[in-house]
C-alpha cells in the first residue's frame, strides 16, 4: 500500500468546501421536494449527492490506488433518507496496516466532520466473506453493493468470492426467521397507534426483504419484474409500487419533521405529519386519525402480500415435485400442507366457500395455510359478500361454526379481518379497521384491540395457560355455550369513534347479529347486556368503594344473575389484559376478584355483611395472629376501636399485618408507619397510624408523590378514639426494581415528618 503523506492542508479546506456544499444542496433537495414531492428527489438526489462529497473527500485524502470504497446496503442500492446513516466498506487488499490505518481515520473522520453519519468496516475480501458467511445481516449488506472509488479488480474479485458464497436456500430461510423475530419485537401487529414505518410488520422493511430474497435468487430487481415471472399480478406491482412510495413519504417526511433518524410514528408527530401530507381532517376524525388509518390499510396490504410472494418465492428455491393433491370436497383440496382451491373460480361459483375455507383451516390440524393462489383469490373476491351473502342462511351457519370450534378461533379471524372477509361479513366492522384509540391505555386500533380481548378469552379455555388463568379457566369451562362470550368480545368495542357511548351504540348492531343468526332469547339477551355494561364491572372495581355493602348491592341490582356475573368477569379480564401488555397487574386482578366473590355470595343468598366475606376475614386473621406466635385476644384492645367498615375494607392479610405491628400500642404517642412490598412485587404497601390531624391525607400523598410513587389505592380509616389508620398501594412504573430499597426511607422520612405538623 502506499505511504505518501496525507496532505492535511488540502483535507482540511476539503472539508470546508464540501461541508458547504452538503448544506447548500441538501436544502436545495428539501425545498425541490417541499415544492413538488417525490420520493425520487430525496433518495436517488441524497444519494447522488453524498457520491459526490465522497469522489472529493477521497481524493484530498490521497487514498491509496489499491484500496476500494463501497456503498452497502441502502446506500448501496442507491437511496438515502434524509437523515439516514451512510454504510460504507473500505476493502483492502491485505490487512491495514498502521499508516493505512491513520489514512481510514483521516478519511472517515473528513466524512463526519462534513456532517454525514457514518456506518463504516474496514475489511480485506477474505475478511468480508468471512463476515458476510457468519452473520445475515452483513450479508444483506453487501448484497446491493456499489463501488465507489478504488481498486475495480478488488471489487471484482470480491463480487465474484460472494456470489459463491450466497446460498439462496440458507438466505431465503434466515430472512423468513429474522423477519418472524422482528415481527415478535413489534408483538406480531402492524396495529401499534405508534408503530415504526419501516421495522414494523407492514413497514419499509417488509419491502426491503422481498426485495433482497428476489434479487439473491435472481427473481428480479423490481416489482415489474416478478410481475413478469407472474409470482405477483401487474395489479399487485402497481399497488406495491404505490405503497412502497407512500411510506417513503412518510419516513422522508419524518426524518425532516424531526430532524433525526426518527422512524416511530409517534403521537407528537402524527398531526404535522397528516398536515405535512396533505392529509386533511373529516367532520368525525382527526387529520391524524385519517392519516394513520391510511399508514395502516397499507401496511395490511404488505403483510397480505409479504405472505403471498414468500409462499411464491419458495416454490421458485425449493422446486420439488408436487405430491398428489388431497381432495378434501368439492371446492377445496389440500396441496404440501395448505389449503388450496380447486379451481380458480371456486369463490365466484361457491361465494359460501369464503367462510368455508376456515372452518376447514379449523377442522383439519394437519393443514398450516393457504396456498398463495386461494388467498389473493380471497382478497379479489371479497365483495362478493353482501347483503345477499350475509342474508343466507348457509353462510350464518358457517359463520357460527367458526365461532364454535374446537381450535383456530383466533388465528382465523385474524386471517378473516387481514383479508377484509371480516368486514364483507360484519358491515359495522370496517369503520373500525384502523381506527385510531387516542387514551392512556390502548396501543392498539380498535379492530386488533378486538382480535386481542378474543384472543385472551380464547386462552382461558386451554389447558396450557390454565397456570396463569386458574379462576378464569375453572368459570369458563363451567360455562354453557362459553363461544357467546367470544361473540360479546366482537361486539363490545364495534361502535368506537362514531360519537357518543359506544357501549349503547353497539348494542344496536350486537341486537343485529343476535337476531339474525337465530340465537336464542337469552342467549342475545346475554351478548347484547355484556355489550352494553362490557365497562362496568371495571368502573366499579376500580372507581368505587368495593367493601360498600351498598356498592355491593347496587353492582349485583345490574348484574341479577351468576351467569351475567361470570360472563361480565370473563369478559373484563380479557378488556383490560387486551388494551395494552403493561396495563394489567396484580392489583387490578384482586380489586376484580374480591368484587365478583362478593356479588356472587350476595346472588347466592348472603347479607351484605356476609357477602363482604366480614366474619370469616376476622377469622382468618385471628389464625394469622395465632400462626405468628401471637396469644387469643392480644388483638382486642385494638380492634375495639375499630367498626365493621374497616374489616369489610382490608383483606384478612392485611387485618393481621396491622394487628402485629399496633395490637401492643392502639395508643401511640408518636406515628406509627410500616411499609412491605405487596404478593408478587406489585408495589409498596404502607400502613400509617397515628393521631387524626386536619390535612393529614394531603400531606401523605403529597410525600409519595415527591418520591415519583403511583397511588393505586388507598383506604383511609378513623378510629373510635381518634386515631387515623390509613393504608396505601403504591407503585413506581419507572422504577419496579428498587421497592424493597425504599421501605426504609419511607418508614423513617414519613414517621419524622409527622412529628412535626406543617402545613401541607
Amino acid at each position: 500500500m502506499s505511504t505518501t503523506a496525507i496532505p492535511t492542508d488540502a483535507v482540511q479546506a476539503a472539508i470546508a468546501d464540501a461541508r458547504a456544499r452538503l448544506a447548500d444542496a441538501s436544502m436545495r433537495i428539501r425545498m425541490a421536494y417541499e415544492a413538488h414531492p417525490a420520493t425520487s428527489t430525496v433518495l436517488k438526489g441524497r444519494a447522488h449527492l453524498v457520491d459526490e462529497t465522497i469522489h472529493r473527500l477521497w481524493r484530498a485524502c490521497a487514498m491509496p490506488a489499491d484500496v476500494a470504497l463501497l456503498a452497502v446496503g441502502g446506500y448501496g442500492r442507491g437511496e438515502l433518507f434524509p437523515c439516514s446513516d451512510v454504510d460504507l466498506m473500505v476493502l483492502l487488499p491485505d490487512t491495514a496496516d498502521d499508516a493505512m490505518q491513520a489514512r481510514l481515520s483521516v478519511l472517515l473522520g473528513a466524512l463526519w466532520d462534513v456532517g454525514l453519519e457514518i456506518g463504516h468496516s474496514a475489511r480485506t475480501v477474505a475478511e468480508a466473506i468471512d463476515a458476510a458467511e457468519q452473520d445475515i445481516t452483513v450479508q444483506t449488506n453487501l448484497l446491493e453493493s456499489r463501488l465507489l472509488e478504488g481498486n475495480r479488480p478488488l471489487f471484482e474479485e470480491f463480487c465474484r468470492r460472494y456470489r459463491a458464497l450466497l446460498d439462496v436456500r440458507v438466505f431465503f430461510k434466515a430472512k423468513q426467521l429474522e423477519q418472524e423475530k422482528r415481527y415478535a419485537r413489534y408483538n406480531d401487529t402492524p396495529y401499534a397507534l405508534e408503530p415504526n414505518c419501516k421495522e414494523s410488520p407492514g413497514g419499509l422493511r417488509d419491502l426491503q426483504m422481498l426485495g433482497w430474497i428476489a434479487r439473491a435468487a435472481g427473481l428480479g430487481r423490481n416489482w415489474r419484474d416478478l410481475a413478469r415471472r407472474r409470482l405477483i399480478t401487474g395489479a399487485e406491482a402497481r399497488d406495491l409500487r404505490s405503497i412502497e412510495r407512500f411510506l417513503q413519504h412518510v419516513r422522508i417526511r419524518l426524518h425532516y419533521l424531526t430532524g433525526r433518524s426518527e422512524d416511530r410514528l409517534l403521537f407528537d408527530y402524527q398531526e404535522r405529519l397528516a398536515s405535512a401530507l396533505g392529509i386533511e381532517a373529516t367532520a368525525a376524525k382527526r387529520a391524524s386519525e385519517v392519516f394513520m388509518q391510511r399508514y395502516y390499510i397499507n401496511a395490511k396490504k404488505v403483510t397480505q402480500t409479504n405472505t403471498i410472494l414468500l409462499q411464491n418465492y419458495g416454490v421458485e428455491i425449493f422446486p420439488r415435485r408436487a405430491g398428489a393433491a388431497i381432495v378434501i370436497n368439492d371446492r377445496f383440496q389440500a396441496v404440501r400442507e395448505l389449503l388450496d382451491m380447486r379451481e380458480d373460480d371456486t369463490f365466484a361459483r361457491h361465494p359460501s366457500a369464503l367462510l368455508e375455507c376456515f372452518l376447514i383451516l379449523q377442522q383439519r390440524s394437519e393443514l398450516k395455510g393457504m396456498t398463495a393462489r386461494t388467498l389473493r383469490a380471497l382478497w379479489l373476491n371479497r365483495k362478493r359478500i353482501n347483503a345477499a351473502f350475509r342474508a343466507d342462511p348457509h353462510n350464518r351457519e358457517l359463520f357460527l361454526a367458526i365461532l364454535q370450534q374446537k381450535r383456530g378461533i383466533v388465528h382465523e379471524f385474524r386471517r378473516m379481518n387481514q383479508y377484509g372477509i371480516l368486514s364483507g361479513y360484519l358491515p359495522s366492522w370496517r369503520r373500525i379497521v384502523g381506527q385510531m384509540q387516542r387514551d392512556l391505555f390502548h396501543v392498539y386500533t380498535v379492530d386488533q384491540h378486538i382480535m386481542m380481548v378474543l384472543r385472551n378469552m380464547r386462552r382461558f379455555t386451554m389447558g396450557e395457560h390454565a397456570h396463569e388463568y386458574p379462576l378464569m379457566a375453572q368459570l369458563i369451562i363451567a360455562f354453557e355455550r362459553h363461544w357467546l362470550l367470544y361473540v360479546a368480545a366482537l361486539f363490545h368495542d364495534i361502535a368506537k369513534g362514531r360519537g357518543g357511548d359506544h357501549s349503547k351504540l353497539g348494542t344496536i348492531d350486537a341486537r343485529e347479529f343476535c337476531e339474525h343468526h337465530h340465537l336464542a332469547r337469552e342467549d342475545a339477551d346475554l351478548v347484547v347486556w355484556l355489550v352494553e355494561h362490557h365497562l362496568t364491572m371495571s368502573h366499579v372495581a376500580q372507581k368505587e368503594d368495593t367493601y360498600d355493602p351498598e356498592v355491593i348491592r347496587r353492582f349485583a341490582d345490574t348484574v341479577r344473575t351468576e351467569r351475567r356475573l361470570t360472563a361480565l368477569y370473563l369478559l373484563t379480564h380479557a378488556d383490560i389484559r387486551g388494551t395494552s401488555p403493561k396495563v394489567w397487574n396484580g392489583w387490578k386482578g384482586k380489586l376484580l376478584e374480591d368484587l365478583f366473590f362478593a356479588t356472587r355470595r350476595l346472588l347466592r343468598g348472603a347479607t351484605p355483611q356476609e357477602a363482604l366475606g366480614l366474619d370469616d376475614r376476622q377469622e382468618n386473621a385471628r389464625a394469622l395472629l395465632r400462626y405468628h406466635g401471637l396469644r387469643p385476644g392480644v388483638e382486642d384492645a385494638l380492634w375495639a376501636q375499630l367498626d365493621a367498615v374497616y374489616f369489610m375494607r382490608h383483606s384478612a392479610e392485611e387485618i393481621a399485618w396491622h394487628s402485629r405491628t399496633l395490637y401492643y400500642r392502639p395508643d401511640a404517642l408518636e406515628p406509627v408507619v410500616k411499609a412491605r412490598v405487596s404478593d408478587a412485587d406489585q408495589g409498596v404497601q404502607v400502613m400509617v397510624f397515628t393521631r387524626d390531624q386536619k390535612d393529614l391525607f394531603v400531606r401523605l400523598t403529597g410525600f409519595f408523590g415527591r418520591l415519583g410513587f403511583s397511588i393505586l389505592d388507598a383506604k383511609v380509616h378513623t378510629t373510635r378514639h381518634g386515631y387515623a389508620l390509613d393504608s396505601f398501594m403504591l407503585q413506581d412504573p419507572g422504577n419496579a426494581e428498587h421497592y424493597r430499597d425504599v421501605i426504609t426511607l419511607i418508614e423513617h422520612e414519613l414517621t419524622e415528618r409527622l412529628k412535626k405538623p406543617a402545613p401541607p
